[in-house]
């Protein structure tokens, strides 16, 4: 290996050290990079030095002048592949079709969004039984590029008033505006500094809400928010009079959730410190003295009320139950030595949802979806019959409702919404996809793999039919592993480019998920962090050992969480790959507890501040700590949004920045950052057009792969 780094602007002209050689005209001079060495943080004795401390401010010059010149670079990278725009047009192809969302009745009128194809916000439509369709409401028109988005809405039990929620470039921070349906005026002042919330109405009188106070130490984007707080907002009055009704300094929680049940009953509240574990509160609402009634007092389980009838309460939760279990108790005694099962634990992962009268028990059967629906008292009324092997999403609607609607996708499967009788248990397609897609050329099935430990971890594979096993196969690995999230069969419109050219796309099942309950949600989280990267990598080797692909055909990409997968993966095994692509990463792992509610995350991973054993363990594997001068790693794009503050940007800023400094070979270490996005929600069509396409091109170029020459 050849090597001429000039240090400062990072100029690099080197002979690769991969199997993927790339044009003299592809050479990179990276923007400079200052470097502070100032900056030096102690951790248990241990001095750990963060010279790209300044790219967390990201309010300043500097770090904005960085982001200008790091776009500069990446797009006239990417502006350079030859067939970048060919894929963005077959893309663009792909999305122009009609989108709906299932239906819904609120009032006189059923209510569902559509998409012509390629608007950036799908625009909402109501109608009454015998109406046509009319628009209720246009998000396009909350902002003239498109990024400020619908973020969440609610109707009040009659239908009459509606409280939805805009999300500006992709914040999490809402703004709340309040309309009256049948005028379609908005009927009084905007709530702002709204996040991590939802609206749920009380009558007619107003909703609760939650939020925390705005940051009093650096930006709105980055600064900490600790204590989330639950309010009452009166129609009629101004915000600053809103109620606090739990939370605050009085009951602190990182998290806080309230909502009125369907038969307007009870305030239901749960609070967390984590994404795992709440403690749970239930307050009558009937009686005007009534006060806050504690059933679960710690954060040692997740429990959520589903349904009340009468003063039975229905709560789902995994007390002694890794797997859940549902169960019911009297209102005037309802904590846990009281609860009786109603649908037991079992050896698959329940969720459960109501509606039509009914409780839908849904599992989790090797990550695919299996829905049982039962009676009220607990009987098994039937098992509900899906169209093929996939996920099931839905079946929850009001209890008086005797029209349901369920959607169903797999990796073949477009997503198509079916109505659903709840009383005789048949179904029929409401909304078939559209896409332009056959899945009769196409193939999907589940493998088991062994991951480094034993373990057994599922991957659903998907390819074209015919494609030949002898490792030519350009192939994308997905992963995520954390947070108890599951990944589970679905279908993706970008996800046909890549296909219908003969990639592989490949899902793992990572420990840390929630495939298989809470246990395999622990196997991955704190000091058992490291299985996650090794099940990762071991499903890299089972697709190059099975021969559906090559090291210098395989990519990997995951997004937050999966962004740490990918960033961690590729510093320890960076020979398995011909490309690296992590997007809205948690990337320093010693300081992400430091930003907006990261904190929250400690039950995932721990924080490097809570013990020397903490620490050493998260310096094992934590992206931007763990970047080897002079290594060759495989060719990485790294992603964020400007306006990301759920997991701030800095975070791919400084691993970029690390990346850039140490690359000791021509493979490109690049950085895309989106204008005017956040975490990913909300984005407008023809951002995530021109970012799938990115993505893919990326991909292809790093293996040396032209989709379109034959």
């Amino acid at each position: 290996m050849i090597k001429n780094k000039i240090l400062g602007g990072f100029a690099i002209a080197l002979v690769a050290c991969t199997n993927t050689p790339k044009e003299e005209e592809m050479a990179l001079n990276y923007p400079e990079t200052k470097k502070d060495t100032t900056v030096i943080d102690e951790y248990f004795g241990t001095k750990i030095a963060d010279p790209y401390r300044w790219l967390e401010d990201d309010l300043s010059a500097e770090t904005e002048s960085w982001v200008k010149a790091q776009n500069e670079l990446t797009f006239g990278y990417l502006e350079k592949i030859p067939f970048r725009k060919k894929v963005a047009d077959r893309l663009t192809e792909l999305w122009n079709y009609e989108k709906f969302s299932a239906p819904f009745k609120e009032g006189k009128y059923t209510y569902f969004s559509k998409n012509d194809g390629l608007q950036n916000q799908s625009v909402w439509y109501r109608q009454t039984k015998d109406g046509e369709p009319e628009v209720f409401l246009d998000p396009n028109s909350f902002s003239k590029d498109g990024t400020s988005s619908m973020a969440g809405a609610s109707f009040s039990k009659d239908g009459s008033l509606m409280a939805y929620q805009i999300s500006e470039a992709g914040s999490d921070w809402r703004k709340v505006v309040i309309m009256n349906t049948e005028t379609k005026e908005i009927i009084e002042d905007t709530l702002v500094d709204v996040k991590f919330s939802g609206t749920s109405w009380y009558k007619n009188e107003g909703f609760y809400y939650s939020s925390y106070d705005k940051p009093k130490e650096g930006s709105a984007l980055s600064g900490i928010t600790s204590q989330h707080k639950l309010f009452f907002h009166k129609l009629g009055t101004p915000q600053s009079e809103d109620e606090l009704i739990f939370g605050g300094e009085a009951q602190p929680h990182r998290y806080i959730g309230g909502y009125v049940t369907e038969d307007e009953n009870y305030l239901v509240i749960s609070g967390a410190n984590s994404t795992s574990g709440n403690d749970l509160y239930i307050k009558s609402l009937t009686d005007p003295n009534a006060k806050i009634i504690t059933i679960v007092p710690d954060f040692e389980n997740e429990n959520g009320i589903l349904h009340t009838e009468g003063t039975t309460l229905f709560i789902e939760t995994n007390l002694n139950a890794p797997n859940n279990r549902l169960v019911t108790v009297d209102f005037s005694n309802p904590t846990s030595e009281n609860w009786v099962d109603l649908i037991a634990e079992t050896e698959n992962p329940l969720s459960t949802s109501t509606g039509g009268g009914y409780i839908f028990a849904s599992y989790l059967k090797d990550a695919t979806s299996q829905v049982l629906q039962y009676n009220l008292d607990g009987t098994l009324v039937r098992e509900i019959e899906l169209p093929a092997v996939g996920s099931a999403g839905g079946f929850g609607g009001k209890m008086d409702e005797k029209e349901m609607y369920y959607s169903f996708t797999n990796a073949v499967y477009p997503s198509t919404i079916f109505s659903f009788d709840p009383d005789a248990g048949t179904s029929e397609v409401y909304k078939k996809s559209g896409v332009d897609f056959d899945p009769s050329g196409f193939e999907s099935k589940q493998v088991f793999y062994t991951s480094k430990d034993g373990t057994k971890i599922p991957m659903i594979i998907t390819y074209k039919k015919g494609i030949k096993l002898d490792g030519s196969n350009p192939t994308m690995l997905y992963g995520y592993g954390g947070f108890s999230i599951s990944l589970t069969p679905s279908f993706s419109t970008s996800r046909i480019v890549w296909l219908e050219n003969g990639g592989v796309y490949a899902v793992a099942n990572l420990r840390g998920g929630g495939e298989y309950g809470e246990k395999w949600h622990l196997a991955g989280t704190k000091m058992q962090k490291q299985n996650v990267f090794d099940d990762f990598i071991a499903a890299a080797e089972y697709l190059i050992s099975e021969k559906y692909t090559s090291s210098e055909k395989l990519a990997i990409n995951g997004g937050s969480n999966g962004g740490l997968l990918v960033g961690a993966c590729l510093l320890q095994r960076p020979d398995l790959y011909a490309a690296a692509i992590p997007e809205v990463g948690v990337l320093d792992m010693l300081r992400y507890n430091a930003f907006t509610a990261g904190a929250g995350w400690a039950y995932d991973y721990g924080t490097a501040q809570e013990s020397k054993e903490m620490f050493d363990y998260l310096m094992t594997y934590s992206p931007v700590q763990n970047v080897k001068e002079g290594a060759c790693y495989p060719p990485t794009m790294v992603m964020t949004g400007d306006h990301d503050d759920r997991v701030v940007p800095a975070h791919s800023f400084k691993f970029a920045a690390e990346l850039q400094a140490k690359q000791g070979c021509a493979n490109p270490t690049i950085i895309r950052i989106e204008t005017n996005a956040g975490h990913g929600a909300g984005k407008p069509t023809d951002k995530i057009i021109q970012e799938e396409a990115d993505v893919w091109s990326f991909a292809w170029y790093s293996m040396g792969v032209d989709p379109y020459k034959k």
